[in-house]
């Protein structure tokens, strides 16, 4: 009996001392998995890769435009639940317009800023900046910081843009600095920004644009700035969805020397108040034109009562909307047709209070042309 129980731990200490000295030593397999016997060999490539030609373009894009995007932070002071004063931080991006330090962003990015506006750029050197000037209606606000060796943006011509060409957008989503993303044109078309102010032509792409993208720059292949994105949509949630949208270049050119001489835009107006009418309502009201926008009264002392147009004399209803009828259709300015407020907005972002135009309007059975000196808008009228 004492001999077979000195076999069994014999043969069990025999099998752990073979268990130890097979499989637990180092460089070894293991009963877990580790080690090997055989040495590693890796595969490594023995040259850097060699870029295609748009990787090449993409690359440079980045290089050269980088350093004109910053990173904007605004900080307010609100109120919280107790009343007590709390700071609240926004992010978002703009890029440099010139040596001097104008930076252009948009205005809901700076907007309520009551205890300062930090600029970063980047290398990481941080700036305090000042407002400029800030236009609303427009989303734009313009800048400036007291910075050596900045390197400004190159402006592109945005009215020749074409749905299917390439862009990039360079700026901070979600406060990660330096982003880039790339698409395409989707479409240009009218919509209205966050504050229900209309944008005109606005450039809609699936480049990824997300919350911090906010007035930086889109740009075409050659690394220009076509637009400055603006926002997105998202149908509730915070984050792309593949549709993004930038105000066009063209828009802040126009805007740009009134928010420097300024602080705002003077924004040129008609002095009308009006309503669009269709080809039906045309019809209807035996008009002798196709659409147009008819003037339901002229603002007293404004552009178009100096002109000579006429309001409307006569009450009437299209479905539940008041309407005043008689007044003068206007059809076209300066050779554009005009279909709907929207057309006119579109033709007052290219000009300038104090500028003259030509408004071709049908009075009665009559068409006849008024030149019109415009004036600077107090409201929404047009």
């Amino acid at each position: 009996m004492k001999l077979s129980r000195f076999l069994i731990i014999f043969v069990i200490f025999l099998g752990g001392f073979w268990l130890v000295t097979t499989y637990l030593q180092p460089g070894r397999n293991s009963f877990f998995g580790k080690g090997s016997s055989a040495p590693l060999e890796l595969t490594e490539a023995h040259a850097a890769p060699a870029y295609d030609a748009e990787e090449q373009n993409n690359i440079a894009i980045y290089k050269r435009v980088l350093p004109s995007v910053v990173n904007i932070t605004s900080t307010a002071l609100v109120f919280d639940f107790f009343y007590g004063a709390v700071p609240q931080q926004g992010q978002g991006s703009g890029f440099i317009l010139d040596k001097s330090g104008h930076i252009l962003t948009n205005f809901h990015v700076i907007a309520g800023a009551n205890r300062g506006i930090e600029v970063q750029l980047s290398d990481k050197r941080k700036f305090t900046a000042r407002v400029i000037g800030a236009d609303r209606t427009h989303d734009l606000a313009l800048l400036q910081i007291d910075a050596p060796n900045l390197q400004p943006v190159t402006l592109a011509d945005s009215s020749q843009l074409n749905v299917g060409q390439k862009v990039y957008a360079i700026g901070n989503p979600f406060g990660l600095s330096g982003t880039m993303t790339r698409g395409i044109i989707s479409a240009i078309r009218p919509i209205k920004s966050a504050n229900g102010a209309p944008i005109e032509d606005a450039i809609q792409t699936d480049a990824a644009i997300n919350p911090g993208n906010s007035g930086g720059p889109l740009l075409n292949s050659s690394g220009e700035v076509i637009g400055i994105n603006t926002m997105i949509a998202s149908n509730g949630a915070d984050q792309s969805s593949g549709i993004g949208f930038a105000i066009p270049i063209n828009t802040a050119k126009a805007a740009l020397p009134d928010l420097i001489r300024y602080g705002r835009v003077k924004r040129p107006t008609l002095g009308i108040v009006s309503f669009a009418i269709d080809p039906d309502l045309a019809s209807q009201m035996g008009l002798a034109a196709d659409a147009g926008v008819l003037v339901q009264r002229v603002l007293p002392g404004g552009a178009a009562e100096r002109a000579g147009l006429r309001g409307g004399t006569e009450q009437a209803y299209v479905g539940n909307t008041p309407i005043m009828l008689g007044g003068d259709l206007i059809v076209a300015i300066d050779g554009q047709q005009v279909q709907d407020p929207q057309d006119i907005n579109a033709i007052m972002d290219k000009h300038r209070a104090g500028d003259t135009v030509s408004v071709t309007i049908v009075r009665g059975q009559r068409r006849m042309t008024i030149k019109l000196m415009l004036d600077e808008a107090r409201d929404t009228n047009m």
